[in-house]
């Protein structure tokens, strides 16, 4: 436990420092508004589809957890072979408890023209993710199920460094599959390497993904560790509104996110954060005779889910100061308070991030800082470096 605390302490700290303010910044001086209005239609509706989405896989688990054992009597397959059975028919029945919120979410984002991908699009891409997530639940009983004979009651001991393996690994490949990579502009790749430069970041790749047919949404991320480091940039930031300084700004908020060691710093907390949960589902599944008997799986999911609810709001939190730090990081690198600014205002325009929600869905639902809230950080740090 207090190695634990102790990993806890050395990861909070960011480069924003401790003692700063933000401003108050009046949204309705910023924002008409019709858009202000626009953008709190589109995203209370976003929540509450999600919340019912997440009382609907709540109650779908309960009842498998209770009833779903029996199944098991079907099955010929062996211990391991059992368990990855129920696994596998379990996620089928949240697959298709969660289809109507997942299509009604589309429908909604298709609605305010944020998404123009069709349903048949969508349909794919949901059927390739219900294949990963059908690997992802199968090796996670394979592996669980395989420490428990030796290990019984504390194959989360063994599990944890596991998962951490594989949260490191697929860290590595992530910028390898994404898709529709494209290399960048002459005058991008230039403005790409100066940031990069100016961070003291050499070697990091940035590529272009073309994603404009399927949404009008702006965004950029940082992914990759070591020689697979690389910042995407989605098209539709390359298009107005967005300006070259503006997007300038993003370049540096993704390599910002590179200097911090934020993709690190992600698989550590990954680590840290799943080490009570998997404490919390083996002492779950105990009650049923431990994962060591397929007996438990169904029961096991169920506690899966239920804890990583409980922890979402802290990683949320986790990933919002990172967030954060990475736009303090840019403003450094881009001494351009001003252009900050105004990215995160076309955000709400393009994307219709409301831009000050509710302190309750900020908490439940928001990885980022609010728009308000970047907004505030940009004029702090000028305050701060007139």
């Amino acid at each position: 436990m207090a190695a634990w605390l102790v990993a806890v302490y050395l990861l909070w700290p960011t480069a924003v420092p401790d003692d700063l303010k933000l401003p108050p910044v009046d949204e309705s001086r910023i924002f008409d508004d019709a858009l202000l209005d626009r953008t709190d239609t589109y995203e209370r509706f976003l929540r509450w589809n999600g919340i019912a989405a997440q009382l609907v896989l709540l109650a779908v688990l309960a009842l498998f957890a209770w009833r779903g054992w029996r199944f098991m009597r079907e099955s010929a397959a062996g211990r391991i072979g059992t368990g990855m059975l129920l696994g596998m028919i379990g996620l089928a029945l949240v697959w298709i408890a969660q289809l109507p919120f997942a299509a009604a979410d589309l429908w909604w984002q298709k609605r305010y023209d944020v998404v123009q991908a069709g349903y048949l699009e969508w349909a794919f891409e949901n059927w390739f993710s219900l294949g990963a997530e059908f690997l992802f639940i199968c090796f996670w009983l394979l592996v669980t199920m395989a420490l428990a004979a030796p290990l019984r009651d504390r194959w989360w001991i063994g599990a944890a460094p596991v998962f951490a393996g594989l949260a490191l690994l697929f860290a590595f490949i992530t910028p390898y599959l994404v898709p529709d990579q494209h290399d960048p502009s002459p005058t991008l790749a230039a403005d790409a390497h100066e940031i990069s430069r100016e961070e003291h970041l050499e070697g990091i790749d940035l590529k272009v993904q073309k994603i404009g047919d399927l949404t009008d949404a702006p965004n950029a991320f940082a992914a990759g560790l070591g020689p697979s480091r690389r910042v995407v940039v989605w098209d539709t930031l390359l298009r107005p509104p967005f300006d070259r300084e503006e997007v300038r700004v993003v370049l540096a908020h993704e390599y910002g996110h590179h200097k911090s060691q934020h993709v690190w710093k992600g698989v550590a907390w990954y680590t840290l954060l799943s080490l009570p949960i998997l404490f919390v589902v083996a002492r779950v599944a105990a009650r049923w005779g431990g994962l060591y008997t397929p007996r438990a799986v169904p029961v096991a999911l169920f506690a899966l889910v239920v804890a990583y609810v409980i922890v979402q709001p802290f990683d949320n939190l986790v990933s919002r100061r990172m967030e954060a730090e990475a736009d303090w990081v840019a403003l450094n690198t881009t001494r351009d308070p001003q252009d900050a600014r105004d990215l995160f205002e076309k955000f709400s325009e393009t994307a219709l991030q409301e831009p000050d929600p509710p302190e309750w869905a900020h908490l439940f639902f928001d990885t980022h800082p609010s728009i308000v809230e970047r907004i505030g950080e940009a004029t702090a740090w000028e305050q701060r470096n007139r």
